[in-house]
């Protein structure tokens, strides 16, 4: 697998569209860094990590309001083959400040808003809203 990160994100998006409570996927410590963002700005209800012999597992659960999912749409910024990187004044609002760009930088894994505030600026690696 070329891009973990991406793998992540499509079983989220896959969950979703079929409307499973939950989606187990290998685990990582970005992928648990960008689980524990999405359980903080309540994109997911919850997450753990099943430690398991060879590789242990990541499982997020996902949440709901009512039938509609919280996260209408995740899409991958930064990619191998194009990585994005920018500035802190240049760091983009998702949607006018309604989702969030998850940002990777020197202080780790966080949000837009948090981004400006600790003025960093780092490689974007997705959108959530």
């Amino acid at each position: 697998m070329t891009d973990p990160i991406a793998d992540m994100l499509a079983r989220i998006k896959n969950a979703l569209l079929a409307k499973h409570k939950q989606v187990i996927m290998p685990h990582s410590k970005v992928k648990g860094a960008i689980a524990k963002i999405l359980v903080e700005n309540n994109y997911v209800d919850s997450f753990e990590v099943v430690e398991k012999k060879p590789q242990s597992d990541l499982v997020v659960n996902l949440g709901y309001k009512g039938k509609l999912p919280k996260i209408s749409g995740i899409q991958r910024s930064s990619k191998p083959g194009r990585r994005l990187y920018s500035t802190v004044d240049k760091v983009p609002a998702t949607l006018n400040g309604y989702g969030i760009t998850i940002v990777s930088t020197s202080k780790g894994l966080l949000t837009d808003k948090e981004a400006r505030q600790q003025n960093v600026g780092g490689e974007l690696l997705c959108q959530v809203w």
